[in-house]
């Protein structure tokens, strides 16, 4: 399932992230990638362990914990922490699998990697190149979404990000480790939700919601780890 999740960051909040990140050090893209995609990786990246990028990060996750669709979409178990991105001057990143575990920084624990995230920091209209593309059973999805703007889609996807060849494409990236690890069921219960919250608000007494969302959080029982 792939979502396009608008608006978990306002104009003024991208502003204020922008204004925080553009100030700091970037390093090799690389320092995240394994030995296949760093063949394949060509871009800069915040250090994950720098104070800006720790605050920059958090930042972005009390909005996700605000943000009704990725909470329904992503059902998150374990977020790993935002780190962030750039791409100028003919830079790309080639086909590419998401890495199934990731380390979870300062800590002994994992995180399986269900769900990718990329939350769009610059205006479409301030670059050009730099689409995500994002390949499942029904072809190539091409993704370059307005500032503050995020896109989830399977981690088990191959994706690719185009070459920028004007101006300068920023963004936030991170994965999820979901409450409910297969994609098909929680491509159900986001529907089921969507379907629910839609005829709440065109219907709130109908007793008919009350019925469907005991089955939801029923099959929320029956398909989470956690």
């Amino acid at each position: 399932m792939l979502v396009s999740i608008p608006d978990v960051l306002t104009a003024d909040e991208v502003a204020t992230l922008r204004q925080l990140i553009d100030q700091a050090d970037w390093v090799d893209g690389n320092q995240t990638s394994g030995a296949q995609a760093a063949q394949a990786k060509r871009n800069e990246q915040l250090p994950g362990d720098s104070d800006i990028a720790r605050r920059a990060g958090n930042f972005v996750l009390d909005r996700l914990q605000q943000h009704p669709t990725f909470i329904s979409a992503a059902l998150p178990l374990k977020v790993y922490p935002p780190l962030f991105n750039r791409y100028a001057s003919g830079q790309a990143f080639g086909n590419h699998v998401d890495n199934a575990i990731r380390p979870l920084p300062g800590s002994d624990q994992r995180i399986r990697t269900d769900l990718s995230a990329t939350l769009f920091l610059t205006s479409p209209e301030d670059y050009d190149g730099g689409e995500l593309i994002i390949d499942d059973t029904y072809g190539s999805h091409s993704v370059k979404l307005p500032a503050g703007h995020m896109v989830l889609y399977p981690s088990s996807s191959l994706h690719r990000v185009m070459p920028v060849t004007r101006g300068t494409r920023v963004g936030s990236f991170f994965w999820t480790q979901s409450m409910v690890r297969d994609d098909g069921q929680r491509t159900l219960l986001y529907e089921l939700d969507s379907t629910i919250q839609s005829l709440y608000g065109s219907n709130p007494e109908s007793p008919e919601i009350v019925r469907l969302t005991g089955i939801y959080h029923n099959l929320i029982r029956r398909w989470a780890d956690a």
